[in-house]
Parts: C-alpha cells; sequence; structure tokens
C-alpha cells in the first residue's frame, strides 16, 4: 500500500536532518536556509516489527522483508504560503497528495540554525502552518462552494444532490473560518464524502513531532516546549513524538550491532524513528498481518477492518479474485509452540471464510482457485 506521510513545519526545524535519518541516506540536503529542499524527498522506510523477526529465526528463510511506509520530506512552509508565498502553492500541493501530516515543531535552542521567526515556541510555529493550510482549504471550499450553487438551481436528482453538497460546503467553510481545521469539526459521514474529492489540508490526520537536542531528550519530561507540544496533540486527540533528529542520524548511520549500545548509554530503549513510524501506522489505521515459510517471512500492511479476501489482494489480485478461504493462527501462538504443525495438533489453526475480519498479527495462508 503506497501511503504516504508528509513531514512538514517551518524551515530549520530539523525536518529534512528528520527525513535523511528515516530514510537512511543523505538524499535530502540539510541547510540551514529556508526553501533548500523544493522537489519533494520520498523514503521508503520499514515498518519495525519484533514479530517478523522473531518469525525470521525460527524459519530462518531465504528472505524476509518488512512492511514499509513513504514518507515525504515538503519544504517548509511561511507566512503567506496559501498565497504563494516562498513557494507556498508548490508545497502546498505536495501536502495534499500525503494520506496524514507529521508535523515537526522545533524545541531545540542553536544560535547557528536561524529560525524564521527569531525564537522558538512550538506552538506558535504550529499555529503559522495550521493557519496557511486552513486559509488554502478556505480557498478550495470557496471555489467548489461557487460551483455547487450554480449547480444547485439544477431541476431534478442534480440540482438536490448539489444543493446537499452545498450545505457539506457551508459546514466546512464555517468550521475553517473560525479557526477549526476540518479534521477536528465534526462532520457527518455524507458530509466527509461530498468533500473527500478536495483532499483538504487540514483533513489529514496529525502526528506532532517535537525535535529537541540531546540534552533536552534526558530531561523530555520536564521540558516546557515539549510539553507544549503533548499538550497541544492531547487537545487534539493526535499523538505527540519526541525525538532528536541529529541523534536518530547518528543512529541510522551505526552498524545495527552498535546501536543498542548507543541507545542505553541515551537512556532510550528504541530509536524515536521507530515511535514515529509506529504512531504514522496508527494513525492512518493500518494493521499488520504475516506470512511464513522457509522461502519468505514478511509483513503486509492492510486498513484495519479489513476482510481476508482484502488481505490475500494485498498479496496478489488473483488470491482475491479466486479467494476460498485463509488459514489462520496468531503469530503468538505460532512463536511459542515452534512450527505450524504444532498449532494445527494444539487446535489453534483456524479455517476463516469470505467476511472474516483481519486482526493485526494474524499469520495467514490464503487458498484460492482463478
Amino acid at each position: 500500500m503506497a501511503l504516504g506521510i508528509g513531514i512538514v513545519g517551518l524551515p530549520n526545524v530539523g525536518k529534512s536532518t528528520l527525513f535523511n535519518a528515516l530514510s537512511g541516506s543523505a538524499k535530502a540536503q540539510a541547510a540551514n536556509y529556508p526553501f533548500c529542499t523544493i522537489d519533494p524527498n520520498v523514503g521508503v522506510v520499514p515498518v519495525p516489527d519484533e514479530r517478523l523477526a522473531k518469525l525470521a529465526r525460527l524459519f530462518q528463510p531465504k528472505k524476509t522483508t518488512p512492511t514499509t511506509l513513504e514518507f515525504v520530506d515538503i519544504a517548509g512552509l511561511v507566512a503567506g504560503a496559501s498565497k504563494g508565498e516562498g513557494l507556498g502553492n508548490q508545497f502546498l500541493s505536495h501536502i495534499r497528495q500525503v494520506d496524514a501530516v507529521a508535523h515537526v515543531l522545533r524545541c531545540f535552542d542553536d544560535p547557528d540554525v536561524v529560525h524564521v521567526a527569531g525564537k522558538v515556541d512550538p506552538r506558535g510555529d504550529r499555529d503559522v502552518v495550521e493557519t496557511e493550510l486552513m486559509l488554502k482549504d478556505l480557498e478550495s471550499v470557496e471555489k467548489r462552494r461557487e460551483r455547487a450553487q450554480k449547480n444547485a438551481k439544477a431541476p431534478g436528482k442534480p440540482g438536490e444532490l448539489a444543493k446537499a453538497e452545498l450545505a457539506a460546503l457551508e459546514r466546512v467553510k464555517a468550521g475553517l473560518e473560525q479557526g477549526k481545521p476540518v479534521r477536528a469539526q465534526k462532520l457527518s459521514e455524507d458530509d466527509r464524502a461530498a468533500i473527500a474529492d478536495l483532499f483538504l489540508l487540514t483533513s489529514k490526520p496529525v502526528i506532532y513531532v517535537a525535535n529537541v537536542d540531546e540534552a533536552q531528550l534526558a530531561r523530555a519530561g520536564e521540558d516546557p516546549r515539549v510539553q507544549a507540544v503533548k499538550a497541544l496533540a492531547a487537545e487534539e486527540g493526535y499523538e505527540a513524538v519526541v525525538l532528536c533528529g541529529k541523534v536518530e542520524a547518528e543512529i541510522a548511520e551505526l552498524p545495527e550491532a552498535e546501536r543498542i549500545e548507543f541507545l542505553r548509554e541515551l537512556g532510550l530503549t528504541s530509536p524515536g524513528l521507530n515511535l514515529l513510524v509506529h504512531a504514522g501506522y496508527r494513525e492512518l489505521g493500518l494493521i499488520t498481518f504475516l506470512t511464513a515459510g522457509e522461502d519468505e517471512c514478511r509483513a503486509w500492511t492492510v486498513k484495519e477492518g479489513a476482510r481476508a479476501p482484502q488481505a490475500a489482494g494485498v498479496i496478489h489480485t488473483d488470491f482475491e479474485r479466486g479467494f476460498i478461504k485463509a488459514e489462520v493462527m496468531r503469530v503468538e501462538d505460532l512463536l511459542t509452540l515452534g512450527s505450524e504443525h504444532a498449532v494445527r495438533e494444539k487446535g489453534l489453526m483456524r479455517v476463516e471464510g469470505k467476511e472474516y475480519v483481519v486482526q493485526d498479527g494474524d499469520v495467514m495462508h490464503f487458498r484460492f482457485n482463478v
């Protein structure tokens, strides 16, 4: 599934440094001036999953393949971006194409890295970006509203549909004018369906990323800027991740064997990037099912609520088209008992049909006929 998370924020908050660490490359240029990233950089990032690693140790397959997420490094937004300031129109169009937003908020002081507003204020930075996104959404809604007003005069069903669309647009417009992003507006399913093809920027789920320096990592629980970011996320019902972009970049460059010791020295149990990837996975409403065997152990992504044929289709369209049944076991049972045979013997292997709703951590084999 090609689902993308856009890394956004003001210039010089650490977006490209974070992206470089995520993608394990220096693909994105990190420089001490705004707009050093003009074209969006896209990195395909593996989703860390200890269950897959354990399956690989059990089966010793020829190949182990994690599931992935796409992260898009989008150049810094500034006040006036909705009107085209600082290449704003181009950057805003890049945000429109992603499924969720990781909003990087600078919490660190560094005299060598200029802050575009002259001071470090994560909530203020967020307000600047959010305002620009809402202004652009308002512009999109206004354009559609003008068209819906004309179409509402049509007779019969087309006119009725246009009237319903117009009512939805009026509600969204009123919310935006009150300073409410679309994701925070209490819209009905019909309203959301009416505006879905507008791909409004503030309709996307958000993860707030508090980017700190190394000294702040140890005292993140009491740092006022970090607490401001966490409070902001809590108010909106979204997740906040605290990390140090520079430290994450160092971790990404280390051999796997040296990372655990480096993390231990910093008082961390896992890289902050793992927390970010998992948060993105949750905000997008994704779950993982697995396949395991001597040839390959692999993690696959589906939307929460997906049924067995849809999961089969992620592997191959023929699997969905000719779906007969799925053999399902829990990864915990397979790892505990040590083999599929043992799982069957214990009666823990289930045969499920087309209506089965896939659960995170299912190990599945599909039977199909085309």
